[in-house]
This record gives C-alpha cells, structure tokens and sequence, in this order.
C-alpha cells in the first residue's frame, strides 16, 4: 500500500471520527479536507462514506451494554420494543429523501462553497437554540425512554436536513431533539443511537452502488480509514458525553461560523482553490 495514500486515508478516518458525533458536520469536514490533501475523485466520495461504518461501532462499543438488552428484549420487553420502534420511526424521513434526492444533492451541494454556507446557517441556528433554552425552556423529555413515537418522527425529520453537506447530521437530531423539547442529554444519547442505522444504511447503500468503482486493492487504505475512525469517533463520544454534563453548544457554533467564513473568504480571494 502507497504510504501517501495511507496517511491520507488515516488523517481522512480520524476527521471522520472526531467530527461525527460533534454539531460541526462531519461530511463538510471531509470535504474540505480531501480538498486540502488533494484527495478526490469518485472512489474517494465512496471512501467519505465506508469510514463512516468505523465511528457507528464505536458508538456500538460505547452502548454495547444497552445494545445487548434491547436486542434480547425485543420479543418480551416493552421498554425494548418501544425504544426499537423509535430508531425505525426516526430513521425513515432522511432514508426515503436520501433515496429520492441523493443524485440531487451530490451532484449540487457536495462542494465547498454550499457547505460553507451550511457551516454558517447551521452555527446561528445553534446559537438561537441554545439562547432560546436559557431564556424560556424547559425540557420534556429527560431520558430516551421518555420519549414518544411522534418525538422519534420529529427528530427523523431533523435529522433528514443533514443530507445537506455542512448541516451535521448529530448537529440536526441534538438542536432538533432539543428544539422539540428533549434535554440536552436524551437529545446526544438519541443521536448517538440514531447513528447506528443511519450509518448502516449509508455505508452499505454507497459501497453496493459505486461496487464497480473498487477493488480488493482498495480494502487496505479503506480499513486505515475505517480503523482510525473507530478510535478517534470512540475517544470522542466518551469526551462529549462528559462536556455536556456542564456545557452548551455555543462553542461549536462559533466554530462553525468562523470556519465557514474563512473557507467562503480563501474561496473568494483564490488562497484556496477548494475542489471536490
């Protein structure tokens, strides 16, 4: 295996793995980074995607416990089924429009340019969220056994607005989930649970379609990606997971303005020819 083609793979894994799970869109990271690295091409957009499968098993590793009870409690326990049926009802909004707008949007929106913008949008509407919970909110829902079918549907259909690069996909279900009334912990736990299908479903979707596109060759540079987004996405769920116990997201909404304006601003001013 070519070592530059190696070290790139393993700085695109742990991209992947550090920004999937935080409100900052993992997607527009790794835009902008392959970018960066010169990086592209169709194998690589597929790539993108397959790394991703090594951030939903940290989240398996992380909830292995809780994992194991709900699978062998779907036959008999309430609790179980009702969390199970959840997961489907929320997964379903961004898998149906992913399968309707998929070329749309990949063929439109997967540059730097409408992910910078996306950054941008996404980082003020975090800043309104969180002032708006300061100010006049209380949650409902504490736990993600509290939550109801009709609150599973309403975080899906937040989460469906991450098809658009540069949104963050955890970014839409946590402010979602806590838009609808979900405390910050039941919101990021729903989203770290979320992830599991989605990714899934996104993972096996991309890689059965480009098929053509990869080889056995492919596997080595594929699994440094895979392995490096499994430890980074693993060391970063268990650091979120304390982070909010005492703090709120404005700090990743700032991020998220800033770097879009410096992104919109090298694009303009040609410092950065910013490809995909």
């Amino acid at each position: 295996m070519d070592v530059t083609l190696a070290l790139k793979a393993l700085i695109m894994g742990i991209v992947e793995g550090l920004t999937e799970f935080l409100p900052i869109s993992s997607t527009g990271h790794l835009i902008l980074t392959a970018s960066l690295l010169d990086f592209t091409g169709d194998k690589v957009k597929v790539f993108e995607i397959a790394i991703q499968a090594g951030a939903m098993l940290a989240v398996c590793w992380e909830y292995r416990a809780r994992i194991a009870k709900v699978l062998s409690g779907l036959t008999s326990d309430a609790k179980a089924q009702k969390f199970t049926l959840n997961l489907i009802i929320a997964f379903m909004p961004a898998a149906v429009l992913g399968l309707l707008f998929n070329k749309a949007i990949t063929a439109k929106l997967f540059s730097p340019v409408p992910v910078a913008l996306a950054f941008i949008i996404g980082g003020i509407v975090i800043l309104w969220v969180e002032r708006r919970n300061k100010t006049a909110f209380k949650a409902r829902v504490e736990s993600v056994d509290e939550m109801s079918a009709l609150d599973a549907l309403k975080v899906g259909c937040a989460q469906a607005f991450a098809l658009i690069p540069g949104t963050s996909r955890s970014g839409a279900t946590i402010i979602g989930g806590m838009l609808f009334g979900l405390s910050r912990k039941a919101a990021t736990e729903f989203s770290f649970f979320l992830a599991i299908p989605t990714l899934f479903a996104a993972t096996i979707y991309s890689v059965y379609k480009q098929r053509e596109l990869l080889s056995s060759a492919d596997l080595p540079w594929f699994s440094v990606g895979a392995v490096a987004s499994f430890v980074s996405a693993f060391l970063c769920v268990r650091w979120l997971l304390r982070y909010i116990s005492s703090h709120d997201f404005a700090v990743f909404a700032w991020y998220r303005i800033v770097f879009g304006v410096v992104v919109l601003a090298t694009a303009y001013a040609g410092l950065v020819e910013w490809v995909h």
